[in-house]
């Protein structure tokens, strides 16, 4: 295996990028979609959720990229109603690879039209650049109307991390928000006080995050760190033992026992581009030990030992 801008398809018959950083930490990524199958530390834990189902081109788990539509988030019903699945990720669409030069980079591209896409009737471009440090992974999303007219979409990178034991978990920087309950048909209410942590079935669109989401797993010792910018809603999303719902979604049973999909994206307010305009988003995975067993950590002071 080359230590560069590797290109093998020995995953699944899956090309993908090799990527490495001289502090020990590497990463995968799928030309289809950009999807993110691996993320290793410096000490080679594995630090993404990837189901043993994982087949096809879709696998479950890793990072994908949800656009130009996350499940039934935004306005475009004529096309979520149909049975085109392209419009809830990019996991079945070939990105074109732009060499960067750098083994801890990769650039991938998408030019469409709306006469030639088969995804979604408009004129765009995608960029997505996947770039790794010492025990840092980040994901810098850019698009661009290049149509006609204006469009509007949402966007969410779906997060699935592994963890020890998902009821050993704790989560911070949710702690008093407004969040939408999708088990409850999308009731709106407000997170309690104290840290989320979980012994059943969970799915919630948090709105206007602050930012910094910190996932604590005891067993392991260790904390990931959620850092965003332009992406200001937050997933939290765990089957638990609802195994027909885990099905649907690709897991096998017992998956959500060392699972949780902590996802990042603009969801409550889809995001409206007129022609030649662009957005940008941005989000940063970083990781850190931690010595304790117990007791509410700062979200701000995680993120701040987190960077570089």
């Amino acid at each position: 295996m080359q230590r560069n801008d590797c290109v093998c398809n020995d995953y699944k018959s899956l090309p993908r990028v090799f990527l490495f950083e001289p502090g020990g930490s590497s990463a995968e990524v799928l030309l289809y979609g950009g999807k993110v199958v691996s993320w290793k530390n410096s000490q080679g834990e594995e630090l993404l959720f990837m189901s043993k189902k994982a087949a096809g081109r879709s696998p479950k788990g890793g990072i994908s990229l949800c656009f130009p539509q996350l499940g039934n988030t935004g306005t475009m019903k004529e096309i979520s109603s149909s049975k085109n699945n392209n419009v809830k990720s990019l996991d079945n669409i070939p990105l074109r690879l732009t060499p960067t030069g750098n083994p801890s980079s990769v650039d991938l591209t998408l030019k469409t039209t709306a006469n030639n896409s088969n995804m979604w009737p408009r004129s765009f471009e995608f960029c997505l650049r996947v770039s790794l440090g010492p025990d840092k992974m980040t994901m810098s999303s850019h698009i661009k109307n290049t149509d006609s007219t204006s469009f509007s979409f949402t966007f969410a990178l779906q997060n699935y991390l592994s963890v020890s034991d998902i009821s050993e978990v704790r989560v911070e920087g949710l702690e008093t928000l407004d969040f939408l309950n999708n088990l409850q048909q999308g009731k709106r209410s407000t997170e309690q006080p104290d840290a989320i942590t979980f012994d059943g079935e969970v799915d919630r669109v948090y709105m206007r995050t602050p930012g910094n989401i910190a996932i604590i797993d005891h067993d392991k010792k260790r904390t990931i760190v959620i850092r965003n910018e332009g992406l200001p809603d937050a997933v939290l999303w765990t089957p638990w033992d609802n195994t027909a719902k885990a099905a649907v979604s690709g897991f096998c049973d017992k998956d959500y026992k060392t699972m949780l999909s902590v996802d990042s994206g603009v969801l409550e307010k889809p995001i409206i581009l007129k022609p030649s305009e662009e957005w940008k988003g941005y989000q940063e995975l970083s990781i850190i030990s931690s010595s304790y067993c117990s007791g509410q950590l700062d979200p701000k002071t995680v993120a701040f030992y987190a960077k570089p």
